[in-house]
């Protein structure tokens, strides 16, 4: 499933960033800790262009903290980054993310300049919320839809910083299918842009490898199906989603279980891991290197043959 969701509003945004980023010192981006890789916006290395950056795994609170670490550990890793969990209503948490932009910028207090910071992020990630909890006051409209901030904001906030707040943005078309059905699971697209029963068979199969004891606990199913779909047929069954003739409406099963799933009813669950990260980005770059042979072999095989 390659979604391709790109209103026009999010084009502006991109040139937008692109306008503002010579006076940026710092970028924050936020990214859903249940998914930091398939959250990370790929545009946002091209128009921050070596900046220092701090990366927010926001939501963690309703993610697996073994992996968060994980996480963590890879994003701190890279070199001009550094990376911390927290939960955006937090206020403890929420005070330190002065203290990371600092340390990122260890001469900037003796420049005596306020640090301009843009923070950055793809739809419902929970960004505006984080910029309320950081102004301390009511900025940004918050919600759990994607696409509520439409234009850039400049916002003084404790600690000596500007911050540019600018619309979430999603990038024109995402490749990664695995990562198509992550952001479409977490909420990160309006759900018009999506098959919910293919989501939630994803979403379904992934529990089913990566949290059966959760799924147990959840449904009182004392014996787990092997496929999603069953799975979702059974959720149906047990939820009472039945239409006429005992038939189970798997559309209702399917939005129970992505509801359930973005609500944390589950407990805490992380959607990928970096070793996943790693395998798909693999799979990726070998799957373009293969069109790309194919395509070299169709224009030879077309090439107009020397008498």
């Amino acid at each position: 499933m390659a979604i391709q969701w790109f209103p026009g509003h999010m084009h502006r945004a991109r040139k937008q960033i692109a306008e503002l980023m010579p006076q940026i010192d710092l970028v924050i981006e936020v990214l859903d800790a249940r998914l930091p890789y398939s959250s990370e916006n790929p545009l946002i290395p091209e128009l921050c262009a070596g900046k220092a950056t701090l990366k927010l795994l926001n939501k963690a609170d309703l993610a697996d903290e073994a992996y968060t670490k994980e996480w963590l550990e890879h994003f701190n890793s890279q070199p001009n980054t550094r990376a911390m969990a927290l939960t955006g209503l937090d206020k403890k948490q929420v005070k330190s993310i002065t203290q990371f932009c600092h340390k990122l910028l260890p001469d900037r207090p003796a420049q005596k300049k306020a640090i301009r910071a843009m923070i950055l992020g793809i739809p419902n990630v929970g960004k505006s919320t984080l910029i309320n909890s950081l102004a301390g006051r009511m900025i940004a409209k918050a919600g759990n839809q994607p696409a509520l901030t439409r234009h850039p904001q400049h916002i003084k906030i404790q600690g000596g910083i500007v911050l540019s707040d600018t619309p979430g943005m999603l990038w024109p078309k995402i490749h990664n299918v695995a990562s198509g059905f992550r952001l479409a699971a977490s909420g990160a697209v309006r759900d018009t842009a999506l098959d919910y029963f293919e989501v939630a068979e994803y979403a379904a199969n992934m529990l089913l490898q990566l949290y059966p004891q959760e799924l147990q606990t959840r449904y009182k199913i004392e014996q787990l199906p092997e496929r999603g779909e069953e799975l979702i047929d059974l959720i149906g069954r047990k939820r009472g989603c039945l239409r006429p003739g005992g038939v189970v409406d798997i559309h209702k099963a399917a939005e129970i279980l992505i509801h359930e799933l973005r609500g944390g009813k589950m407990g805490k669950v992380t959607y990928e891991t970096p070793q996943m990260k790693i395998d798909e980005e693999k799979a990726l770059a070998e799957l373009a290197l293969a069109k790309e042979a194919e395509e070299k072999a169709k224009q030879e095989k077309n090439r107009p043959q020397r008498s």
